[in-house]
Parts: structure tokens; sequence; C-alpha cells
């Protein structure tokens, strides 16, 4: 995500004509946007993406456990 806001911020001062950025070659400008490219690329195909979502839905249901332990008058389960 941040290089796509680093890529269209440069392409924005690149068209408004900015200095320096105005100065720069235009493959200067839009590399943000490829490095994004092989970011996506690597996190997707090294499994990435699936570990950052399967922790997310862990710690969903860990507090959902949690909350409904709380309800009963029990102490949350002890995670080591």
């Amino acid at each position: 995500m941040y290089l796509l806001l680093l890529g269209l911020g440069l392409a924005l001062l690149k068209y408004l004509q900015i200095e320096p950025v105005a100065a720069w070659d235009w493959w200067w400008v839009l590399s943000p946007f490829g490095a994004a490219v092989l970011w996506w690329w690597w996190a997707d195909h090294f499994g990435y993406t699936k570990r950052q979502a399967s922790v997310k839905m862990d710690e969903r249901r860990r507090r959902r456990l949690d909350e409904g332990r709380r309800r009963l008058g029990l102490p949350p389960l002890d995670r080591r």
C-alpha cells in the first residue's frame, strides 16, 4: 500500500511539473508501481498473505472464545 501511495504521489508531482520530480525520467517515477507488483507476487507466492490471514482468523477465534468464557463466568484460557 505504501508503494502505491508513493507511486501516486510521484506521478502527481511529475504531472504537475513540481521540482525536483519534474526533472526525473518517467521510469523512476513509475518504479514504485513495479515494486508493488513484485511485493504482491512475492507475498502470494511464498505464503505471506495466507499466513497473515491465518493469524488474523486465529486472533478473532481466540477473542470470541474468551468472550464466551467471560460471559459464563470462567477465566480466559491460558495460551502459552
